[in-house]
């Protein structure tokens, strides 16, 4: 493992950890692009992110294009950040987010400027990337997809965070969010499904091509669960969004339909349910702050003191 404490958005202290000096040209760019004086942004390497799997162990192919496992199937990469008064004694909630195809947790960091949304908001979190796929066409969600991995996952950010005293020894996940752009709904499924962590929110970025009875399951499963699909004309998720709220309509759960110029803050913290129409661009709908919107506006996010 390794990490970095950023100062201020004009310096980088680059530390040694765990005896390995950690440096990335990219990840230095995120944290002169987006990084914050009160926030720490480092990496960890854990063993159960989705890849390396045996399901890509000869890579994937797309459209006649071989991706390989070692450029495109063996990093388990996590990037953490976590703000600097972050006040988290027996239990720290964790947002887990997930990019989508032909990206990686720096990039997609960098691209819809997650960092700067994350710490503006001011919740009393984490915020953890876990590497999937990296830059391939490609939603499976490899060992994420299996009974448990996920649970060992959030021991191993935990374990991240403990090192870096940024929590104490015994503290605890507490609740734990879900959210992702495009072909993360994969991985996410199988979160809900195999993880062994219950999940207590999910936001779909333009998500939603597949899965939906997963979805559909785990909202009907707890009242308390929340549920946000932020949905294009043209992304390929319009089809799919409509069987969706069919199905929610079937089982009588009640739902609300938004076009996104018209939503207010307190209509995401009223209703659980929410299907938010954009028209923007599906590289568009996470800037400037729709993530931004979404983590200030829930039910389990404390605002940081």
């Amino acid at each position: 493992m390794a990490g970095c404490i950023i100062n201020n958005v004009k310096q980088i202290n680059w530390l040694f950890f765990f005896g390995i000096l950690f440096f990335s040209e990219i990840s230095a760019d995120i944290a002169l692009g987006q990084e914050h004086a009160d926030a720490m942004i480092f990496h960890i390497y854990s063993s159960h992110t989705s890849f390396p799997d045996t399901g890509r162990a000869n890579g994937h192919t797309y459209d006649n294009i071989l991706y390989t496992a070692a450029e495109h199937y063996n990093d388990s990469t996590v990037l953490i950040i976590a703000p600097k008064n972050l006040d988290a004694k027996k239990k720290v909630d964790l947002v887990f987010w997930f990019h989508g195809w032909r990206n990686n947790v720096d990039k997609a960091a960098m691209r819809y400027e997650l960092i700067r949304q994350f710490i503006i908001s001011k919740r009393n979190a984490v915020l953890a990337l876990a590497e999937t796929a990296r830059d391939a066409p490609d939603s499976y969600g490899g060992k994420l997809e299996n009974a448990g991995v996920f649970k060992a996952l959030v021991a191993d950010v935990l374990n991240g965070l403990k090192a870096k005293a940024i929590i104490k020894p015994g503290c605890r996940a507490g609740n734990i969010l879900l959210a992702g752009h495009s072909g993360a709904y994969r991985v996410m499924a199988g979160i809900i499904k195999n993880g062994s962590e219950p999940i207590d929110e999910v936001m779909l970025f333009d998500a939603l091509y597949a899965e939906t009875d997963i979805f559909t399951a785990w909202i009907k499963a707890d009242p308390e669960h929340r549920f946000i699909n932020l949905f294009t004309d043209h992304g390929g998720t319009l089809d799919e969004t409509h069987a969706m709220t069919k199905l929610l309509d079937d089982a009588d759960v009640s739902y609300l339909q938004f076009e996104e110029k018209d939503i207010l803050p307190a209509q995401y913290r009223a209703h659980r349910v929410l299907f938010i129409h954009s028209l923007k661009p599906h590289d568009d709908i996470v800037n400037p702050d729709n993530f931004r919107l979404m983590l200030e506006n829930n039910s389990f996010l404390k605002r940081i003191k």
